[in-house]
């Protein structure tokens, strides 16, 4: 369980239904090449030993990754994230998440897949600013 914003508790799921459970299944098989390539550097607790968990369940939503330690979740946007529709529904995920005490770091394919030492440090710089991470695990970027 974690904490909202308000001092009350929710599960790590927050009542994903299991139409979701299954999509996210699929959406791990089929991930992007900008997924594949920052999943690599968050896997198995390589970074600051914080776990991430990839195409994560969440309340109405699937996040592309998600600390339950740290209340992070990190997207990969795709050229799709620049139609309008589509910044509509971003939003409304943003504002989801952060009703869950939870913070958003978009970053888009180019990015992960042209300056991913980058990314990983604005990542580092938030996982930094919270608790202490569970023990085990490895201590820095990629191992």
């Amino acid at each position: 369980m974690a904490k909202l914003s308000g001092g009350e508790n929710f599960p790590i799921y927050f009542g994903a239904k299991p139409e979701l459970f299954k999509i996210a299944g699929d959406l791990r098989v089929y991930m992007t090449k900008s997924e594949r390539l920052l999943w690599a550097q968050l896997r198995k607790r390589k970074l600051l030993r914080f776990k991430f968990r990839r195409q994560h369940p969440f309340h109405e939503i699937i996040l592309d990754f998600f600390c339950y330690d740290a209340k992070l979740s990190i997207e990969v946007d795709g050229a799709i994230h620049n139609d309008f529709y589509q910044k509509e529904r971003d939003r409304e995920r943003t504002f989801i998440l952060k009703k869950f005490g939870i913070t958003e770091l978009r970053f888009s394919n180019w990015e992960v897949e042209n300056q991913i030492e980058i990314v990983l440090d604005k990542i580092i710089e938030y996982l930094q600013r919270c608790s202490l991470p569970p023990r085990g695990g490895r201590v820095g970027k990629g191992g």
